[in-house]
């Protein structure tokens, strides 16, 4: 058994493996294996979830649970120039990827971006661009069964 984070996480990861710029370089970590070889890549992970009784449990019926999950999906490009773009393009196609697997493989009820940041880190031979999307994600289990979305 699994918590239905792993599974949301784990389901993050294939769904967002293969994307057009990006290819296979979709990691679970947030130690990202940075390396010429790998870029442009991505890193996912869960930062945080919020908790919420949706339900008054009773002796024998365990309350229901909103959750509501915090999926970083963190975007590295290296190059002298267009690396702007490159995001950008990585952008969009995870957005397409997520519309098209919107529930996450039926765990979530729904799937937001609410932010995006980007920034460059210009020390190396070739700057290496960074890009953040924060992914909201709303799931429902019962109270002691986190392994089993409802």
């Amino acid at each position: 058994m699994s918590h239905v984070r792993k599974l949301i996480r784990d389901r993050a990861v294939l769904t967002l493996s293969g994307l057009a710029t990006t290819g296979a370089n979709a990691f679970k970590t947030r130690i990202y294996p940075i390396a010429t070889a790998s870029l442009p890549g991505l890193a996912i992970y869960t930062k945080d979830e919020s908790i919420d009784h949706v339900s008054m449990g009773s002796s024998g019926n365990p309350r229901m649970q909103l959750r509501n999950l915090s999926l970083t999906v963190e975007i590295f490009v290296k190059g002298l120039l267009g690396y702007d773009d490159t995001v950008d393009q990585i952008c969009l196609e995870i957005e397409e990827a997520l519309e098209a697997d919107s529930t996450l493989g039926g765990y979530a009820e729904s799937v937001t971006i609410n932010t995006f940041t980007s920034d460059f880190f210009g020390e190396a031979d070739q700057p290496l661009g960074f890009a953040s999307l924060t992914i909201s994600v709303q799931y429902q289990t019962k109270e002691g069964s986190p392994d089993i979305a409802i």
